[in-house]
């Protein structure tokens, strides 16, 4: 897998897991103690997340890295 491909396939995947979380883009941002803008950057592939942000967004979520990843 290119990395282009990579981050739409995570971008994706963050938006869907946002959304089945019935949260918006901001509440998860505030949960993240980030701005609303970097998260919704990350959801539209713009920016990648650090691995500090990732670890944060699986502990947000209540999810492990798999299903953040979307792997089998």
């Amino acid at each position: 897998m290119d990395n282009k491909t990579a981050i739409t396939k995570f971008s994706t995947r963050l938006k869907d897991l946002r959304k089945e979380n019935s949260l918006s883009q901001s509440e998860v941002a505030q949960k993240l103690g980030i701005p609303p803008s970097t998260y919704a950057n990350w959801e539209q592939g713009r920016r990648e997340p650090s691995i500090a942000d990732i670890y944060n967004i699986i502990k947000c979520m209540n999810i492990d890295a798999n299903d953040l990843f979307d792997i089998d």
